[in-house]
């Protein structure tokens, strides 16, 4: 006899996956609204943090984050996290009290409500057919208006916690725009939703901010090496 599915499971299914598209739709139509008339994205942004408060008050995350005392309010950052679950992005955005952009493909920008919001809101959305300068222009951009980005080096989530190799990319655009870039250790966010796995759980998340890494005397051809010590100090925090 087969065996039903986990409490976990019904409940993802029927209760939070019909709560978090009634976010999506309430809060995507309300920034994409707002952005007729508040052109710098302020407000959008506030739509997304809510976003992410609903979704990890109704999952039933509890996050605690320390050492945002670090980190100089006035000033734009490139924040590089691992990353260990789809919803590191709300831990993220709900954790940092700061004007977070991210970097997603432009086809992203067509799916509706999320989409629309991270088009008008003023996300570095990028053309892969068409990498270069028109990157570098968009991330001067996001530093002229006191943004700062959220990139996940590793590329995709991990499957058992493992952090795996930072890839440079993320970081040539921290150089270009002389911008500082903070480790950020996110630990136990695997728990609420691994890979693979349409079921969503309640969990404890860590979110560790680490001292940010200057950027400017740093040569282009030691990309490698800084992002390396990313990694270590990101690793060193993550359970």
């Amino acid at each position: 006899m087969r065996r039903l599915p986990p409490f976990h499971w019904w409940r993802t299914v029927f209760y939070l996956i019909p709560a978090v598209t009634l976010y999506t739709i309430a809060l995507g139509t309300a920034s994409v609204v707002s952005s007729i008339f508040d052109r710098t994205g302020h407000f959008g942004h506030r739509c997304a943090r809510a976003w992410s408060w609903l979704i990890l008050k109704t999952t039933g995350v509890r996050v605690t984050v320390s050492g945002l005392e670090m980190l100089d309010p006035t000033r734009s950052y490139v924040f590089a996290a691992n990353h260990q679950s789809i919803y590191d992005i709300p831990i993220v955005f709900a954790s940092l009290p700061y004007q977070l952009r991210i970097v997603a493909k432009d086809s992203i920008g067509r799916v509706p409500f999320l989409g629309w919001h991270l088009q008008r809101t003023g996300h570095l959305l990028l053309d892969r057919s068409k990498p270069g300068a028109s990157v570098v222009k968009k991330m001067a951009r996001l530093v002229g208006e006191r943004h700062s980005l959220i990139v996940f080096p590793e590329g995709t989530r991990s499957v058992d916690g493992t952090v795996a190799r930072f890839k440079g990319g993320s970081f040539l655009l921290a150089l270009e725009a002389g911008v500082p870039i903070v480790p950020i250790s996110i630990a136990g966010s695997r728990h609420v939703m691994k890979k693979g796995r349409l079921m969503v759980c309640p969990a404890e998340v860590t979110v560790i901010v680490h001292a940010p890494i200057e950027t400017v005397a740093v040569a282009r051809d030691a990309v490698r090496d800084l992002s390396k010590t990313v990694q270590a100090r990101v690793v060193a925090d993550v359970t």
